[in-house]
């Protein structure tokens, strides 16, 4: 929510603002207008895909997003666009992304949200990882311990209220790298070990194995007598952005878990069953709409669980894990349509405003900094594809 009072955000935009021109990256060369690009072209791949492109693209949608702030720093919206301008950063080698980074960690003071046990108040501390790799600054990431240390010792508000700490499929997307990305980086399983038990909660209570999607929580459970909320065309809801953080988590879970440990066939099988059921679902505009099953009652595709999508797809195909044959083209298609949301001056429109349900009541003029960081994370991977 945007809770920030509004001579903050103006602060915040003209530091922004400040750091970029100042830099000299406010002067990232502009498209001179959109257009619609086959994604083929005689078998010549296409403008879209060219490194040149995808890293003039990265620059430009993160230079946009960072001059238009809108919640508070440590919001989980910013969390998943932090993460978004990280993967830009490592595409482009940009020291000028890298010094902005820089400065939203020290302007936050390398901390997380004030919850100590609600997953989106520490989705940011997944860039303070990151960067803390880069420079072994030791107080970058002692507020992310302090935290989740806390969360594995105290019983908290969200364990009391709901029976379990991540009781909503987003939470996947913002918890489960942190935890991690510290095994990782501290070399300690205690934090995996951690993580397993809270996602696989969350998985018991969500996961629909038939439809092989998650519920966004309980409230969108169809019991075995098909009671529960449907969509218009009797259809079970299944929100995409919802589906696309977990698809986000998942990737960003596999890329830190060691290859023998003993939960990662789980995630695996999960990442696996998911990807052949988003595929299947993809519209034929490449992007996929804000409720899975009921496409034609929301006209128009969404940029924040589309570009999570075709970020976590195209992981997999670099990582050989699924097969190029059967997921390249569907991934391609989805990064051109995805380019075809962008404005000339760098916005990522198309952007479901935040809820935690399929909504129809966005446009070409909605975006949101979630969005900006799937598309940021789409293009980091989009890169790195072979012909």
């Amino acid at each position: 929510m945007d809770n920030l009072p509004s001579f903050k955000r103006l602060l915040i935009a003209v530091l922004s603002v400040t750091l970029l021109v100042g830099t000299g990256f406010a002067n990232v060369p502009k498209e001179k207008g959109r257009k619609a690009i086959p994604m083929r072209r005689n078998g010549v791949r296409d403008e879209v895909f060219s490194p040149k492109y995808i890293k003039d693209v990265l620059l430009k949608t993160t230079q946009w997003q960072l001059q238009h702030p809108k919640h508070s720093p440590t919001d989980w919206t910013n969390g998943a666009f932090y993460a978004g301008i990280f993967a830009a950063y490592e595409t482009t080698k940009s020291p000028l992304i890298l010094d902005s980074l820089m400065a939203i960690g020290e302007r936050n003071q390398w901390r997380p949200g004030k919850r100590f046990d609600h997953a989106d108040d520490i989705a940011v501390c997944q860039m303070y990882i990151d960067l803390y790799r880069l420079k072994k600054d030791r107080r970058m990431i002692q507020p992310t311990i302090d935290t989740v240390q806390k969360m594995q010792k105290v019983t908290g508000p969200e364990l009391a209220k709901h029976g379990q700490t991540w009781w909503w499929c987003d939470a996947l997307f913002m918890a489960p790298p942190v935890l991690a990305k510290l095994s990782t980086t501290l070399n300690d399983p205690a934090y995996n070990t951690f993580s397993d038990s809270l996602f696989k909660q969350t998985y018991t209570l969500l996961y629909n194995r038939q439809e092989h999607l998650f519920a966004r929580d309980a409230n969108y459970l169809v019991d075995a007598n098909g009671v529960g909320k449907k969509e218009a065309n009797g259809q079970k809801i299944f929100w995409s952005r919802g589906n696309g953080w977990v698809m986000g988590g998942l990737v960003r879970v596999l890329e830190e878990l060691p290859a023998k440990h003993p939960s990662r066939a789980f995630y695996l099988t999960l990442y696996r069953q998911m990807s052949e059921r988003l595929l299947a679902l993809q519209q034929a505009d490449g992007l996929w709409r804000a409720s899975l099953l009921d496409p034609a009652a929301y006209p128009g595709g969404e940029a924040s669980g589309s570009g999570f999508d075709c970020y976590a797809l195209a992981w997999g195909i670099n990582q050989g894990i699924l097969p190029k044959k059967t997921y390249q083209p569907a991934v391609e298609k989805a990064w051109v349509a995805l380019t075809k949301l962008v404005s000339p001056e760098g916005r990522v429109g198309w952007v479901q405003p935040i809820g935690g349900d399929p909504r129809r009541n966005f446009s070409e003029d909605s975006w949101e900094v979630y969005g900006t960081g799937a598309f940021l994370l789409a293009g980091s991977q989009i890169i790195k594809l072979k012909p």
